[in-house]
């Protein structure tokens, strides 16, 4: 053991729990299953709906789902798909896989057959964990229509269930089926079999033109960059409780739940965001932090009236364009990140003292000490010095192995160097960097990088308009924006008026050329919600402008 002199000051003086000068004075863990078994004793737990689970518990449940997943036939080096909701289950699995040296493959429960058919198939996926009966979809028939070919190397599908539900088994494509409960009344493992650089974990990326990559992690670079959320974020202090509102399997959620399980405090899961359990949730487990992504802060305060109605919620992390100086005034502290699935999320924060307006910017400073960020030209390839935009490169200890089964895009992602190309639009400043807009969605308009959420925004404010988004297309003029809208209820929208509203209202090269309604944006799934299709919405404005 390595014991520091200023924690054992701090633990003679008072001012440090016995529990948090033990695991203070520990080495630092190497794998998840180190990670896991050195919260046993610190008093934080996981609250399921009001159900607590000790971390202890969740060790010891976690070691003989491993010892079952074993007698399945997992081995090092397998992949066990985690079809799950935010459940104890999902973590409990994810930590037996760890100590099997087995990856986990975190899949989004709004995919459906089409999308499971290929992550299966393109992972090897040999175990699925699913739940067939959660929210009432249909599960196990999303899954018994997937194409057989795909499920080639599937041998087994876990059944997790609640209360009646445990009691039926389906039938899917002649699968072994086994039961979650079953699986986990198996004896204790006891060794661990993983090492810190095996990959653990697999997240899915929400591209919304090709097949989704495969983002593998490690042990070393999730325990590593857990650590560095809870002491940035100050998930590590006393009375420190996180709401979990997002999924886990996304790396937003994965990163919260796990930074606060480092921190050995109490973690909160909600099965899937709903505003009046969320808010019931605050107020009775005392929550000091949360995550918000899309319009979760409207929904949040729209449950709860009163003028500042979370008095122990101190941060609420992510933010959206406009949102953070509303929802300071009814006492909710909005602080901006960025983060993406190969570097994974939190992977900078703004300052919590920084005006609204900067805090609901993405990006800001690295959470790792040892953390760089630059900004490089595209057409140039040179490194660009302080406020000049180009596309943000990262060198962090967070940054993923690769890209499971495709070398290629592996050595594409990198730099030389071993920066990790991030295809993100941003500039640096001292101390950090701001993102503006991925490289793809950004506008170079009569010679200028315009964010196109420059433009939605003020679109947005039109009585006509619900929403917007805003895509560029090639006309005789050269690049022009065009905006898709749809339409609210409390105006009639007159394409004319709504040109002339933003003339009135920004520079006239941001203006868009048209307004085309539409009912709804096309989207990808993913685990924070849905992702729109820049790329589709170009293809239908070509088309429509083309027809026109």
């Amino acid at each position: 053991m390595t014991f520091v002199t200023l924690w054992r000051e701090e633990y003679d003086a008072g001012t440090m729990r016995p529990c948090d000068f033990i695991l203070a004075s520990m080495k630092s863990p190497t794998t998840l299953s180190d990670l896991l078994a050195a919260q046993r004793g610190t008093g934080g737990c996981l609250i399921d709906l009001d159900r607590p689970l000790a971390y202890g518990d969740l060790e010891d449940e976690s070691r003989r789902v491993a010892h079952g997943l074993a007698a399945l036939g997992v081995q090092h080096g397998d992949r066990v798909a985690l079809w799950l909701p935010n459940v104890p289950a999902w973590l409990a699995c994810f930590f037996a896989c760890a100590r099997l040296g087995a990856i986990a493959l975190a899949v989004n429960t709004r995919f459906r057959s089409a999308e499971l058919a290929d992550i299966i198939d393109r992972a090897g996926v040999t175990v699925l964990v699913m739940w067939p009966g959660y929210r009432d979809i249909d599960f196990a028939g999303i899954l018994a229509s997937v194409d057989p070919a795909a499920l080639s190397r599937l041998k087994t599908v876990v059944v997790y269930g609640e209360g009646p539900q445990e009691k039926a088994l389906p039938v899917i494509q002649g699968r072994r089926i086994a039961r979650y409960r079953d699986v986990a009344a198996s004896p204790a493992m006891a060794d661990d079999r993983a090492k810190a650089g095996d990959g653990c974990v697999i997240f899915t990326t929400s591209g919304t033109t090709r097949a989704p990559k495969f983002v593998l992690h490690s042990h070393a670079g999730i325990i590593r960059h857990a650590a560095d959320i809870a002491r940035s974020f100050g998930l590590d202090a006393r009375d420190a409780c996180s709401l979990l509102t997002v999924p886990l399997c996304g790396v937003f959620g994965f990163c919260l739940a796990l930074a606060t399980l480092h921190a050995g405090r109490t973690l909160a899961m909600l099965p899937a965001f709903d505003a009046d359990a969320a808010a019931s949730a605050i107020r009775r487990h005392r929550v000091t932090h949360m995550l918000a992504v899309a319009d979760i802060v409207a929904q949040l305060l729209r449950a709860a009236p009163e003028e500042r109605p979370f008095p122990a919620l101190r941060m609420v992390v992510g933010a959206r364009h406009g949102q953070a100086a509303p929802a300071e005034r009814r006492g909710l502290h909005l602080v901006g990140v960025y983060g993406s699935s190969e570097l994974q999320a939190m992977l900078s924060r703004q300052a919590s003292d920084a005006a609204p307006e900067q805090r609901e910017l993405g990006g800001g400073s690295m959470v790792a000490a040892d953390a760089k960020v630059r900004a490089r030209d595209a057409a140039t390839g040179a490194i660009l010095p302080d406020g000049a935009q180009g596309e943000l490169e990262f060198l962090a200890p967070s940054r993923m192995i690769g890209y499971f089964g495709d070398p290629d895009a592996t050595q594409r992602a990198f730099t030389d160097d071993g920066y990790f190309r991030s295809g993100d639009l941003g500039y640096t400043v001292p101390g950090g960097y701001v993102f503006v807009a991925r490289m793809g969605d950004a506008l170079r308009l009569s010679g200028f990088l315009v964010n196109p959420l420059e433009i939605e925004a003020v679109i947005d404010r039109h009585p006509a308009v619900a929403a917007s988004q805003v895509v560029g297309v090639e006309g005789a003029r050269g690049l022009q924006p065009v905006a898709f809208v749809i339409p609210s209820q409390r105006a009639p929208l007159d394409e004319a008026d709504v040109v002339l509203y933003c003339r009135d209202r920004m520079a006239h090269y941001k203006v868009p050329a048209r307004i085309l309604t539409i009912d709804a944006f096309p989207v990808t799934p993913s685990a924070n919600g849905n992702k729109i299709q820049k790329a589709r919405l170009r293809e239908l404005a070509q088309l429509r402008l083309r027809d026109s």
